[in-house]
């Protein structure tokens, strides 16, 4: 039982999918439509949308660590410290590097060609080329319409006078000259839009995407979208370009910054050693000093030692009260190179401040390259940072000059011992050894710093930038946006979704019956069979000659009803339906008249005793009936009424209607009447009320051996199917069984639909019926074309 149970199942199943298959089948052309209608609005957007290319470079940045310096002079100057990518990053897309790219290639013009729908950047492929002599105001962005009138000779958003090229025009924006940028003859439209440097920077650079190609390397992906390839190249290999340049440029300016001081102490140096030497000049010559050295070379021999570590000292405490002082100046508070050399001094405490001090100054100079706000709480912290060690740097600059000054007048005492062997000497060589000393000292202080600058000047010619154009931007021709096989792609799904979707839509809002299907799946009860709709003007179709195929059909249905009456000699069988227009008149009468063409002795009651339709479709008038002889006032064989042109098919009409049918059902005599029909006819056909509006089919049911539900295509609805499985599983109705009434031949519905048993709906009609047709619609003409069901049938032949 259970394998039979679940061979059932899927079958269902199984016609489920092949009914879906022609559901959507017959939509065929409205698929075809959408799918077409898709591709062409698809097509559309692909000839007009604006196409965007993708444009990438690849540029590698070094990284440097901190040398070894035998001299802090250098490292107070040079800043070389390993690079941040994240930083140089930032600096890449920073507005200030961008502007640079944008001056270089003139970008705040852009040109564009004006087309009947889009218009297209043609960057400097164009035939013209604005040159302007004036801008009136350069904050403001401003656009040019440029329109020729005839080959070579244009106005300017739609001016009364045209213009040639070569002609300076002026405007409210300013004064311009276009030239002309191509040998042949320029015709049509264009438009050409000016910004301001820092705002086509911004638009640049926020079109920018800078990302590490190789996690942990200094390799970096420089990309960028734009519907100009050549623009986009161009703007990359320049970027690239002109950081190498700039951070050329940062380099420099620490050289830069030591040179221009050393200048200016070598300037300063060269006055006083001039000054110093004309006066020793004088001296000698006034007082016939010829050499000195030799002459008092015995006397001098112990002073020349004290002499010596004295000059040292002092070089040194120059060397300190020069940094003293400069730092003291507070105009050389944040400059970007801020602190002299230590010049040599021996002290580690002062060489580690000032290399503090001047990393902190570069560090903040890479916060303003940055663009970091100076309100920053870094930046400010970074300020904090470089005052303390200033202040430390002062503090420990005046600790060495006291030591300076100690040691000297240490030595200065012992000279001063010394000197008391000379008392013998003239004064005034004492005085010529003085001013000697002084231009030994700036002659010693002025050779180091022109070393200095020697080699500061070297290093500055050795510096190369920090970075290396790896892959170079190229101009594609294939764009990214839009993608020609997406938008097609995705042309045919919509084109073929919407359709779907819409009648998906419309069978799950569709409430009604419309396949044998919808009530195979909610009740088990039998389906007798199926009547096709009937375009007859008659009721009674069944005759002895008809061969249509609703004829047919009430046939097979005579057939099929043996089984459920096994084959009882005299039946009773009831006729009803849910609700009033189902049908239960015509198949009543119909179901009737089959019977008798069977030889079986058929009455047809007429019990539908509220809206009476039996006799007034078999055009017979009405008369005397069954509520006549239930209130006791005719004979049953008065009421009984032969068809006419029908053998053994008779009626027995309802008679007047009462006001209490219900009630009236329930009087003893109907049963009397019962009785008397199986009697005298082997047939009873009972046309009764809808069981789903009144009782009186449930009263009438124990009178009955079988009934016949009637379900009516794109009528009944899916819910009043499970009255019906209701009745059939609760035994309310004797032995229900099921006919699909008015069934109309759809595309899709075919064999597997309401075609189960053939009926000519899955075979044609051919030579089998008598048919009427319909006329034809003209979209019911283009689904036969296409009808694939009657290529499958040929094969089948």
């Amino acid at each position: 039982m259970q394998e039979e149970i679940n061979s059932s199942k899927s079958e269902l199943w199984s016609l489920s999918l092949r009914d879906l298959f022609y559901k959507y089948v017959r939509f065929l052309p409205i698929f075809v439509l959408s799918v077409a209608l898709a591709l062409f609005v698809a097509y559309a957007y692909l000839r007009y949308a604006t196409p965007i290319y993708s444009v990438g470079g690849t540029l590698y940045i070094k990284s440097e660590g901190q040398g070894g310096r035998q001299d802090k002079f250098e490292d107070l100057f040079v800043n070389d410290k390993a690079l941040n990518i994240q930083s140089e990053i930032e600096v890449l897309r920073s507005k200030p590097l961008m502007q640079r790219v944008v001056d270089k290639l003139h970008l705040q013009l852009s040109y564009f060609s004006i087309g009947k729908i889009k218009s297209t950047n043609i960057y400097i492929q164009g035939p013209i080329k604005m040159l302007p002599y004036k801008i009136a105001d350069s904050s403001r962005a401003f656009s040019l319409k440029i329109k020729f009138t005839e080959p070579n000779r244009f106005k300017v958003n739609e001016s009364e006078n045209d213009f040639k090229f070569g002609d300076k025009f002026a405007n409210n924006f300013g004064e311009f000259v276009l030239v002309k940028n191509t040998a042949s003859s320029v015709v049509g439209e264009y438009k050409i839009d000016w910004y301001p440097s820092i705002n086509a920077a911004g638009a640049y650079a926020s079109a920018l995407a800078i990302n590490p190609k190789t996690l942990g390397t200094g390799i970096l992906s420089i990309s960028m979208q734009t519907p100009n390839p050549a623009l986009g190249s161009d703007i990359i290999n320049t970027l690239m370009e002109e950081y190498a340049t700039y951070t050329k440029e940062e380099k420099n300016k620490a050289s830069d910054q030591t040179l221009e001081f050393i200048d200016a102490r070598l300037v300063i140096l060269g006055r006083e050693i001039d000054s110093i030497q004309n006066a020793l000049l004088v001296y000698s010559q006034n007082n016939n000093l010829i050499n000195i050295d030799v002459q008092s070379n015995s006397y001098f021999e112990n002073v020349s030692g004290f002499d010596k570590q004295i000059n040292d000292q002092l070089l040194q405490l120059n060397v300190a009260d020069m940094i003293r002082d400069y730092m003291l100046d507070k105009k050389n508070e944040f400059k970007k190179v801020v602190v002299p050399s230590s010049l040599g001094l021996p002290d580690g405490t002062l060489n580690s401040l000032v290399e503090s001090y001047n990393t902190a100054q570069l560090e903040r100079q890479r916060m303003i390259d940055g663009n970091v706000p100076v309100d920053h709480p870094m930046f400010k912290e970074k300020n904090g940072e470089i005052e303390q060690l200033r202040i430390s740097t002062i503090e420990n600059l005046a600790n060495i000059r006291r030591s300076f000054i100690s040691s000297i007048e240490k030595f200065q005492r012992q000279s001063a011992t010394s000197q008391g062997q000379l008392q013998s000497l003239p004064f005034k060589a004492k005085e010529y050894n003085e001013i000697k000393r002084q231009v030994e000292s700036k002659q010693a202080l002025y050779k180091l710093l022109q070393e200095k600058k020697e080699e500061t000047a070297i290093s500055r010619a050795a510096n190369i930038p920090n970075s290396k154009i790896i892959d170079k931007a190229a101009a594609p021709s294939v764009p990214v946006k839009p993608n020609k096989r997406a938008i097609q792609i995705m042309a045919i799904l919509l084109g073929l979704g919407l359709p779907a979707m819409v009648i998906f839509i419309g069978e799950v809002l569709n409430d009604k019956v419309t396949t044998r299907f919808d009530i195979e799946k909610i009740t088990p009860a039998p389906i007798l069979g199926e009547v096709g709709h009937s375009y007859s003007d008659k009721v009674l179709i069944v005759n002895k000659t008809t061969r249509s195929m609703v004829a047919e059909q009430f046939r097979i249905i005579r057939s099929n009803l043996q089984y459920i009456l096994n084959k009882s000699e005299k039946s009773v069988i009831l006729v009803s339906s849910s609700f009033s227009g189902e049908g239960k008149s015509f198949i009543s009468t119909n179901m009737a008249a089959v019977l008798a063409l069977a030889g079986r002795k058929t009455i047809i009651l007429e019990f539908d005793i509220r809206k009476p339709k039996v006799l007034s479709g078999l055009g017979m008038p009405k008369g005397p009936g069954i509520t006549n002889y239930l209130v006791g006032k005719a004979n049953l064989e008065d009421l009984v009424r032969p068809v006419e042109g029908h053998d053994n098919l008779y009626v027995m009409g309802c008679g007047p209607v009462p006001p209490n049918p219900s009630e009236l059902l329930l009087d003893k005599k109907v049963e009397e009447m019962f009785a008397w029909m199986r009697e005298n006819f082997d047939m009873v056909i009972v046309d009764t009320a809808p069981v789903g509006m009144v009782s009186d089919a449930m009263t009438l049911g124990k009178f009955a051996d079988s009934t016949l539900y009637l379900v009516r295509q794109g009528h009944t609805f899916k819910k009043q199917v499970a009255l019906i499985d209701e009745f059939y599983q609760d035994n309310k109705l004797p032995k229900v069984s099921i006919i699909i009434n008015d069934v109309k031949m759809k595309p899709g519905y075919g064999y597997y639909g309401y075609g189960r048993y053939g009926y000519g709906y899955g075979y044609g009609y051919g030579s089998y019926y008598e048919e009427e047709h319909p006329p034809q619609t003209f979209f019911e003409k283009f689904l036969a074309i296409i009808d694939f069901r009657k290529w499958f049938k040929k094969k089948r032949k």
